[in-house]
């Protein structure tokens, strides 16, 4: 389809929310059924129509590399979070999957019933001992049927060039029920950026990469992740704009942000 790209933000933004309220409706229909399998379908049928629509009315095109790297059984997925387009992308090329979200998202109307039902990892936004002991209960149910838990380790939506500290909960984890954890760099934003409106026509990526080193202490694995994730990431981004590779900044408490030091080349990170 072709046409001026804010005429093609429109429509696809128009197919979003009608989409989005037809499939919403259908999950929460389908979570009345025994099992999860009716909402797991419906959810993964609505990620490939606005995946579909991604490409034809906004121009957008995903490509994913690296599913190889995803073991066969129950795993970590830690992903670089651009986008509102991620999750889409994550439904609906990866199997047997749940999801870590925050109790925000309870408050919109049928959502709680619907990720109930699906087996979303349903933790306090506001953190602490609380959440984490939630998180942990939750994941070893997960980990315990074979399933792969996707999560955003920012805990936010970050602009292409930028990142917010990782939290600690991929490493308690991934140490408490021995999971291996696949790191995801993305350049999505690059094209939809955030919860924007405005799509930018072009060819994204979504990259899984090689299973992290296990049996790490907490420091060594946190750098080990950031630096792996936010170095593809650049990468995948400096490929998409052409331009020089350039280090992420972090976006401190309060939207202050500061230069971060450099992140290592991705394929030198996965070094033990």
């Amino acid at each position: 389809m072709k046409g001026h790209p804010s005429m093609r933000s429109v429509l696809f933004n128009a197919y979003y929310w009608v989409l989005s309220i037809f499939y919403g409706l259908s999950a929460a229909f389908a979570a009345l059924a025994p099992g999860r399998e009716a909402v797991t379908f419906t959810l993964r049928l609505y990620s490939r129509r606005m995946l579909w629509a991604l490409d034809t009315l906004a121009g957008v095109k995903v490509q994913v590399k690296g599913k190889e790297n995803l073991p066969a059984g129950p795993c970590i997925i830690a992903a670089k979070h651009h986008s509102w387009g991620d999750g889409f992308v994550m439904f609906a090329h990866v199997d047997s999957l749940s999801f870590v979200t925050g109790d925000h998202l309870e408050k919109f109307p049928l959502v709680g019933t619907i990720l109930k039902k699906f087996g979303a990892i349903v933790v306090d936004s506001c953190g602490g001992p609380e959440a984490r002991e939630a998180l942990s209960k939750s994941a070893a149910q997960v980990a315990a049927e074979g399933r792969r838990i996707l999560i955003y380790p920012e805990g936010h939506l970050a602009a292409p060039g930028e990142h917010f500290r990782y939290r600690t909960g991929v490493y308690y984890m991934s140490k408490d029920f021995g999971l291996p954890v696949v790191p995801v760099a993305t350049n999505l934003g690059c094209f939809w950026q955030q919860t924007e409106k405005k799509k930018t026509p072009g060819m994204a990526t979504i990259e899984f990469l090689p299973a992290l080193p296990q049996g790490l202490e907490k420091d060594d694995f946190m750098k080990l992740m950031q630096a792996t994730i936010e170095g593809r990431t650049n990468e995948l981004i400096a490929e998409a704009r052409g331009e020089a590779v350039k280090p992420s900044v972090l976006v401190e408490p309060g939207g202050k942000k500061t230069a971060s030091a450099p992140a290592e080349p991705a394929a030198a990170s996965l070094l033990p």
